[in-house]
C-alpha cells in the first residue's frame, strides 16, 4: 500500500524537510513502512513529488517529478529536495496494486491546475472501469495515459465539476465533487456485486484549498491511516528530529501524512474513519464525516472527540 504526504503553509518550506531529512520521512517509510494494513513493508515501485511555485495564483498550475525507481534510492529527489521550496506540497510512494511499473502510473498526477494522488485501491476494479471509462467527457477519457485505478479516479473527480481547466474553484465545490466521486464508486461497486472493501484515500488540490479522505466502504473495518498535524512552525530540533510548534492559536502550516513524520505523540492527530478533511486557503482545518450508508455514528464519535471541528 502506498504512502502519501502533503504540506500546505503560509510560508515555502524546502522539500528536504519533508521528503529526505526527518528520521521517519516518507522515505524511510518507502522501506520502512509502519502503519500499513497489509504486509509488505516496502514501497519500491517508484515515487513522485509534486509542488506549486510560491504563492501560486489562480492559474497557477503544479510542477511534477516521477520516477519508477524507488525513492530511497534516487539521487536527484535528493538534490531537488535541497534546493526547492514551496507552500503548497504533494509527495507520494508508491507499492502498485494496479497498473505496470511506469512513471505514467506514478503519483501525483495533474490536470490544468489541480493535483491528485491516492493510498489505498479499488475493489475489483477491472468490473466496474468500463463504467467509469464510459461515463466520462471525451477530454477526461483522453487525459488518463496509465492504467492505475487511482489516476481513473481522479479523471471521475474531474468529471464532477463542470469546467475542470478553466472554473474556479473553492474548498466546498472540491468537497462535493470528491464525495461525489466517493459515492459514484460505491454505486457501480454494489452493482457489480463487489463484497471487497475498497481503501480511498483521497488528496486533491488547485494550489489553494486542499480535500483529502481517509475511506473505506465498510461500516467495521477502519481505513488506511492518515494524520495530521497543524501549527505555526516545523522545525529540526536536532539531525532527522522535528517537532511542529505552537506559538499561538493561529495555524501557519498543515501536514498531512500516511504516517508521522516527527516521534512527537502530540504533535499528530488521527483522521477518524470515513472522514473528509478539507484545507481552506486561509488554512483553516475542517473535518466532515461522510454520511453515506457506510456511515458509523459510533465509529465516528470515538474519533471525533478530539477535533473541534468535527461536524456530526
Amino acid at each position: 500500500m502506498c504512502r502519501f504526504l502533503l504540506y500546505k503553509g503560509k510560508t515555502s518550506i524546502k522539500l528536504a524537510h519533508l521528503i529526505t531529512r526527518p528520521a521517519h520521512s516518507i522515505i524511510n517509510q518507502s522501506f520502512d513502512s509502519r502503519l500499513r494494513l497489509d504486509t509488505l513493508p516496502v514501497n519500491g515501485d517508484g515515487f513522485g513529488v509534486g509542488w506549486y511555485q510560491s504563492n501560486p495564483n489562480t492559474t497557477s498550475t503544479p510542477c511534477i517529478f516521477t520516477s519508477i525507481t524507488p525513492a530511497w534510492n534516487n539521487q536527484n529527489l535528493s538534490r531537488l529536495a535541497e534546493e526547492i521550496q514551496s507552500s503548497l506540497v504533494f509527495a507520494h510512494v508508491r507499492a502498485s496494486t494496479t497498473g505496470a511499473l511506469s512513471e505514467t502510473n506514478c503519483h501525483p498526477w495533474r490536470f490544468g491546475r489541480l493535483m491528485w494522488m491516492h493510498n489505498g485501491h479499488i475493489a475489483n476494479f477491472n468490473k466496474i472501469k468500463r463504467k467509469l471509462q464510459q461515463s466520462l467527457r471525451d477530454e477526461l477519457f483522453l487525459f488518463v495515459q496509465g492504467n492505475t485505478d487511482s489516476e481513473w479516479a481522479f479523471a471521475l473527480f474531474l468529471n464532477q465539476l463542470e469546467d475542470p481547466i478553466n472554473g474556479q474553484f473553492d474548498h466546498e465545490m472540491l468537497k462535493i465533487a470528491m464525495l461525489k466521486t466517493i459515492d459514484q464508486l460505491n454505486n457501480w461497486a454494489e452493482e457489480a456485486g463487489i463484497h471487497e472493501s475498497s481503501l480511498l484515500n483521497f488528496a486533491v488540490t488547485d494550489g489553494h484549498s486542499v480535500i483529502c479522505t481517509r475511506y473505506i466502504n465498510s461500516r467495521t473495518e477502519e481505513a488506511a491511516s492518515l494524520y495530521f498535524s497543524s501549527g505555526t512552525r516545523f522545525t529540526e530540533y536536532k539531525p532527522g528530529h522535528y517537532k511542529m510548534t505552537k506559538a499561538d492559536k493561529r495555524e501557519d502550516i498543515v501536514l498531512v501524512a500516511s504516517e508521522p513524520l516527527t516521534f512527537e505523540r502530540a504533535d499528530w492527530l488521527t483522521i477518524p474513519t470515513n472522514t473528509c478533511l478539507v484545507i481552506t486557503p486561509k488554512l483553516n482545518v475542517l473535518l466532515f464525516p461522510i454520511k453515506d450508508q457506510f456511515y458509523n455514528i459510533h465509529r465516528v464519535k470515538k474519533k471525533c472527540i478530539f477535533f473541534n471541528s468535527c461536524n456530526e
